[in-house]
């Protein structure tokens, strides 16, 4: 778990907004570097993973378009880190693995050299989440133990359940199945920064070039709004996807006031990020 906050400038936490002109690596990395650069977090020698989203094989933005998680890949290969693990598992029922290969995961992951591991094939270990209310233990794959540095990269969507996945519901991928069917029945919103307070990642790269404006996490309305966000707070780059899905106009549930927004509002009780847009710097 991060306890600095390196993403901060004057006391606000930054958020990168950056169009996909050329190519995407271009992109991925001038987010990043508008924010301070991976170097900020990533040293010689570290061990880092990162977080796609592989709830289902469905195409992006169901899932996690593969050619950004090797964007992402490159650049912490090239920022100095010396193993790269990509972790995730799929929704239940389903094979991760497989999960990776039918979205082209597994063949990304070859390419960067990069240890996949699916938690359906690993053990599970009952943690605290000490900043919990509505979920206050769990069980997380036990590969998580040694992740090393942490970068999330989500891609952005709406839920029927969730309202959206953004930053803090990626987490949901790392629980133990049984344990995210009950997770789902009550309190999900509330539950979702419960879990994500517990990892606290160290760099959030969201893909926005395509999301799902209605429906989701498999299936539903897009619309490009062409972005890539990056920034340290999970609170501040949600805010600001939503916002992203908000312009749309779409019939969904995010229709008020973003920082009314369960999950957000949860967060910002918790008080893992920002409270405000006072706490919030867009750099573009």
């Amino acid at each position: 778990m991060s306890t600095s906050e390196p993403y901060k400038r004057n006391g606000k936490y930054l958020v990168s907004k950056v169009p996909v002109t050329l190519d995407l690596k271009s992109a991925v990395q001038e987010a990043v570097n508008l924010i301070g650069g991976l170097r900020l977090v990533i040293h010689d020698g570290d061990t880092v993973t990162i977080k796609p989203n592989l709830n289902t094989g469905d195409p992006y933005p169901a899932s996690s378009d593969p050619e950004f998680i090797k964007a992402i890949g490159e650049l912490i290969i090239e920022a100095g880190a010396s193993k790269l693990k990509i972790i995730d598992s799929s929704t239940l029922r389903l094979s991760t693995r497989k999960v990776a290969e039918t979205i082209g995961l597994s063949q990304v992951a070859e390419d960067l050299d990069a240890e996949l591991i699916f938690l359906d094939e690993h053990d599970w270990i009952k943690v605290d989440f000490p900043s919990g209310k509505y979920l206050k233990r769990g069980s997380i794959g036990k590969p998580l133990l040694e992740r090393g540095k942490t970068v999330l990269a989500p891609c952005l969507k709406t839920h029927f359940l969730a309202r959206y996945t953004g930053s803090m519901k990626l987490f949901v991928g790392w629980l133990k199945h049984s344990e995210r069917i009950k997770m789902h029945l009550r309190n999900l919103e509330q539950k979702i920064p419960d879990l994500a307070s517990y990892f606290r990642p160290d760099l959030i790269v969201m893909d926005a070039r395509t999301c799902f404006i209605t429906g989701g996490p498999a299936s539903g309305q897009c619309s490009s709004p062409n972005l890539i966000l990056a920034s340290g707070d999970m609170v501040s780059i949600d805010v600001e996807g939503v916002r992203a899905i908000q312009c749309c106009n779409a019939k969904n549930k995010l229709d008020m006031d973003v920082w009314e927004i369960p999950q957000i509002r949860r967060a910002v009780e918790i008080g893992f990020g920002a409270k405000s847009d006072q706490d919030i710097e867009i750099v573009a």
